[in-house]
């Protein structure tokens, strides 16, 4: 069963799990919003009589099929003039909405020679369209981005560490607006000029970068907006980072994540947020490190996901919070003796709140229809769930889920928080194309 218009999506994920033709049933309208009588008026007239039709139609309708065949990625699929071709590629869903690079046979070819993969090679299979993703199809979408050819290691890598099963992919189409993103780390970040400094997701090759990631989500992973990708309000486009690592005072994310400084590697996660960016200060009576770390830990208990932080075990949903953090913020806790595990740590220690005011998130916002007590008592919850309304309970499951980032402007003293649903950060190295090809 599906609330209105989730059934495509529905099926979508049934496919990418290798179950054909699911068959689905709508309750109509906003589940969230209707008390217990217009429930129970919703399944007597209609619901139930769409259940059983369900169940016992033999009958597939084509609209539920939500799959897509593979195309033989050199045939050519039109011609004409830039704008036949733009009118051509729109009408079958595989733009942005905004004006593309026609990927011409020239042009993609360019790409792969730039790859460090042949054309026909296959990288990974994308959930939940389950198609795979070729150095041929990965530059198709590069170039109709306005991507630079030496751009396509990093795209490789990036399909690499989204078909990564704790990417979870099928989940992001979820109402809540998740945005994927990408993080690059290393020298080649350098080299091809990703920015990591001020107003670093406006700059051309983090924006064409971003631009693809998006692309490949929708022409190869399959999401299509209001079909499978459902955010309320829409999406912004997915966007790039570098860290800024020669002004940050700890080893980069990529290190923290097992590789090599020497290394280039790239990150995919997902945010539910974009811009509120607060800024700690020095007082007289408190530091500014100090404030930067309670800042952190506020925001924390600010965020939409809230009543799934601090799940355990395995019915917890995975989360991810990302924590941008300007230089001049890192250096300060640095120069009070905080490394980035002691960061993390601090904020799961110190994110807290009254036990009654996260029951409010829990009751008013939250699907699940229960208590604290109750997932408590389940052990979907920690135990100190169970407390008095006055307990200060920690919002976070443990210091891992929290990720911080060093960027943004070198000048200026500023925090971003993004929380993100469903997955957590992968990360892949990215392999340098052969000098000879």
């Amino acid at each position: 069963m599906t609330t209105t218009g989730f059934s495509a999506l529905a099926r979508f994920t049934a496919k990418a799990a290798g179950v054909e033709n699911l068959a689905t049933a709508e309750y109509a309208g906003p589940l969230g919003m209707h008390d217990a009588e217009q429930i129970r008026r919703n399944i007597e007239s209609g619901l139930i009589e769409r259940i059983v039709n369900a169940l016992t139609s033999a009958e597939t309708d084509a609209s539920q099929q939500t799959g897509r065949e593979q195309r033989d990625q050199p045939a050519a699929v039109c011609s004409g003039t830039v704008e036949d071709i733009e009118r051509f590629f729109r009408t079958r869903g595989w733009t942005d909405g905004l004006p593309f690079v026609p990927p011409t046979r020239e042009r993609i070819e360019r790409f792969v020679h730039c790859a460090s993969r042949a054309a026909e090679d296959r990288i990974a299979i994308l959930p939940p369209a389950n198609l795979w993703a070729t150095t041929w199809n990965i530059a198709v979408n590069a170039v109709m981005a306005g991507c630079e050819p030496e751009h396509m290691p990093i795209l490789i890598a990036a399909v690499e560490a989204m078909a990564d099963e704790r990417a979870s992919m099928s989940n992001i189409g979820s109402s809540s607006g998740i945005v994927p993103y990408l993080l690059v780390n290393g020298p080649l970040s350098h080299e091809l000029h990703i920015a990591g400094g001020a107003a670093l997701v406006s700059y051309s090759a983090n924006r064409s970068i971003g631009r693809a990631l998006g692309l490949i989500i929708k022409n190869i992973a399959g999401f299509r907006e209001g079909v499978s990708y459902m955010g309320t309000f829409g999406y912004p486009l997915p966007f790039v980072l570098a860290e800024l690592e020669n002004e940050s005072p700890w080893e980069p994310f990529h290190v923290t994540r097992g590789f090599s400084r020497e290394s280039s590697a790239v990150t995919f996660g997902v945010t539910n947020n974009w811009g509120a960016s607060p800024a700690p200060y020095e007082t007289a009576d408190q530091s500014g490190a100090r404030t930067a770390l309670d800042l952190i830990c506020r925001e924390v208990t600010k965020k939409t996901r809230l009543f799934n932080f601090p799940a355990i075990g395995p019915e917890a949903e995975k989360v991810m919070i990302t924590v941008l953090m300007s230089p001049p913020v890192a250096k300060s806790l640095s120069a009070a003796g905080f490394a980035k595990p002691d960061v993390t740590r601090y904020v799961y220690e110190n994110a807290r709140m009254r036990l009654a005011d996260f029951d409010w998130v829990l009751k008013y916002t939250a699907i699940m229809r229960t208590t604290s007590r109750e997932r408590a008592e389940a052990g979907v919850y920690p135990a100190e769930f169970a407390g008095a309304p006055d307990t200060l309970v920690r919002v976070l499951s443990s210091p891992d889920i929290v990720h911080i980032v060093v960027c943004g402007d070198p000048h200026r003293n500023r925090i971003m928080v993004m929380e993100g649903g469903h997955t957590e950060p992968t990360t892949r190295e990215i392999a340098r194309a052969p000098m000879n090809r």
